[in-house]
């Protein structure tokens, strides 16, 4: 699975991954391979996600939108910082 993590100013991350953790509007959800096509808003918080070489990444945005389709997921952000 694909994720591209995108801010108005810059491309965060772009590469193949596992799993990955968002921070919907209504609760935190996780798309794993093969998800059902969704586009939905994001409220601040933690993204999560595990790369295909098994490193586990963290970074806090300030909403947004995320984008499933075809095993590609889109992240376009108003800000993100990486998290420890």
């Amino acid at each position: 699975m694909h994720l591209l993590v995108l801010t108005p100013d810059q491309e965060i991350f772009s590469g193949e991954i596992e799993r990955v953790k968002v921070p919907g509007e209504k609760g935190q959800f996780e798309v794993l391979k093969n998800h059902a096509p969704i586009v939905s808003s994001l409220s601040a918080g933690f993204v999560t996600w595990l790369t295909d070489k098994g490193e586990k990444v963290k970074y806090h945005i300030d909403q947004g939108f995320v984008e499933v389709l075809n095993n590609r997921v889109s992240l376009l952000v108003r800000g993100a910082r990486k998290s420890s």
